[in-house]
């Protein structure tokens, strides 16, 4: 009889430890379930925010391409405006033109000279 109860005994035990070891086995299982999961979702997360950015930085390039080109356009009017102006004036005044152009010349000359 002793022999049968301690034979119960260890066989609890057994089933007991077997029973927790099963329990553990079960929780790594679905750790390692619940890890690629939450890879994956990293995973596309990182992939959406990666389109986002680059969709930004492609809106912001082409916002920056377009105020360049505006830019060198107001450059552009700007100089044709001021050479026709120029233009305009040389054509009303001649003569202070070349007078101002000789004075020009002659502060230029002075100035090489020290």
């Amino acid at each position: 009889m002793a022999a049968s109860i301690l034979d119960q005994v260890r066989g609890k035990r057994n089933g007991t430890f077997q029973d927790i070891e099963a329990t553990i086995e079960d929780q790594v299982e679905t750790l390692r379930s619940e890890i690629a999961a939450l890879t994956k979702l990293i995973s596309k997360n990182s992939a959406s925010q990666g389109k986002k950015v680059r969709n930004q930085a492609e809106a912001g390039y082409e916002d920056l391409i377009a105020r360049s080109e505006d830019l060198l356009q107001q450059l552009q009017d700007g100089y044709a405006r001021g050479a026709s102006e120029v233009r305009e004036t040389v054509r009303r005044h001649p003569a202070a033109t070349i007078g101002a152009a000789a004075a020009f010349g002659l502060v230029i000359a002075l100035l090489a000279r020290r």
